[in-house]
C-alpha cells in the first residue's frame, strides 16, 4: 500500500493542482439580477462589483428632509443618481447647486467632489450607479 501511494503521489498531486489552479482561475460571469430596494437603513448598497458586475456598483438612498450624504467623491468613476421620490440637490465642489425634483437623473463626471441634499419636506429617495469612467 505505502509503495503503491508513493509511485501515485506525483500524478495525484499534479491532479489536485490542476483542480485547484482550475477552480481558484475561475471568476463567475455576471448574471442578471433583480433586487428589490426595501432598505430600512439611510444608505444600502445593491450591487458591490465583482461577480455581480464587471465594475459597476450601485445602492438605495432614503434622506430625511434636511439630511445630506456627505461630502466625497468617486474618484475615476462616473456616477448617475436615479432620483425616485422628493427633491433636492446635487452640490458641486465650486459650482452652484442643482435642484432637482423626482422623477429626475442627475449626472457626476469622475472626480468631481460632491454632496447630495435633501431640500423638500419629505424622505429624499435615490438609486446611484457608479461605473468605471471610459479613459481617451
Amino acid at each position: 500500500m505505502c509503495r503503491s501511494f508513493i509511485l501515485r503521489w506525483p500524478a495525484c498531486a499534479a491532479c489536485l493542482l490542476i483542480a485547484a489552479a482550475s477552480l481558484w482561475s475561475q471568476t463567475p460571469e455576471p448574471r442578471p439580477l433583480a433586487v428589490p430596494l426595501a432598505c430600512p437603513q439611510g444608505d444600502c448598497p445593491v450591487l458591490t462589483g465583482a461577480p455581480q458586475t464587471t465594475g459597476m456598483r450601485s445602492g438605495f438612498v432614503r434622506l430625511k428632509p434636511g439630511q445630506t450624504v456627505g461630502w466625497h467623491t468617486t474618484g475615476r468613476n462616473e456616477e448617475a443618481l436615479v432620483v425616485l421620490h422628493g427633491k433636492g440637490k446635487a452640490l458641486i465642489d465650486g459650482q452652484s447647486g442643482l435642484l432637482f425634483v423626482a422623477p429626475a437623473l442627475v449626472y457626476i463626471p469622475p472626480d468631481t467632489r460632491h454632496n447630495v441634499e435633501n431640500t423638500g419636506s419629505e424622505p429624499l429617495e435615490y438609486e446611484y450607479v457608479v461605473a468605471p469612467a471610459k479613459t481617451q
